[in-house]
């Protein structure tokens, strides 16, 4: 039988800067503890010097940078979704009614997956006519297709109703 091995130790240092300190990082397998660390390993002073100027400048600006996109992308997603339209809703309907957080939550998370479904439909449908323009002809058809039954025409119905308003209400005003 052949003797066991002893194990490997692999140890990967690395040296970063960040916000004028510096910070080591060590990757160390196969064993209980980390490499000792020495302030200049394996450079020289002038190499110490010249990386230091540069460096932290640099990646301090371009993470603050990056994070600012980050931010404005996340503000500008989303917003609130429906619950601002279910509330109205609600209080035209029931006026004296509330709703708790986590049912508003359902209702937006609801009405998003609708709208992605009717979306999806109906750019199916302008694809298999060969037009680029979604109409109200193809969400109404759209409609028909994802809501079942009774639904169904009670949506296509309503729906119908608001383009009809929409328009006699733009040809009164000349738009």
């Amino acid at each position: 039988m052949a003797p066991k091995r002893s194990a490997k130790v692999v140890a990967k240092t690395t040296r970063k800067v960040v916000r004028e300190e510096t910070v080591f990082v060590a990757v160390v397998a196969a064993t209980d503890q980390p490499p000792a660390f020495e302030e200049n390993e394996g450079k020289s002073a002038e190499e110490e010097e010249a990386g230091d100027e540069e460096t932290p400048v640099a990646a301090s600006q371009q993470e603050g940078e990056e994070r600012k996109r980050r931010r404005r992308r996340r503000d500008r997603g989303g917003g609130e979704g429906y619950k601002r339209y279910v509330l109205r809703v609600l209080k035209q309907v029931h006026p004296g009614m509330a709703i708790s957080s986590k049912a508003m939550t359902f209702l937006n998370n609801l009405m998003s997956d609708m709208f992605e479904r009717v979306a999806e439909e109906a750019a199916r449908l302008s694809k298999y006519t060969g037009r680029v323009t979604l109409t109200s002809r193809e969400i109404q058809g759209a409609v028909r297709l994802v809501l079942p039954g009774e639904l169904g025409k009670h949506a296509d119905a309503e729906g119908s109703k608001a383009v009809t308003t929409y328009t006699n209400n733009n040809a009164a005003t000349g738009r």
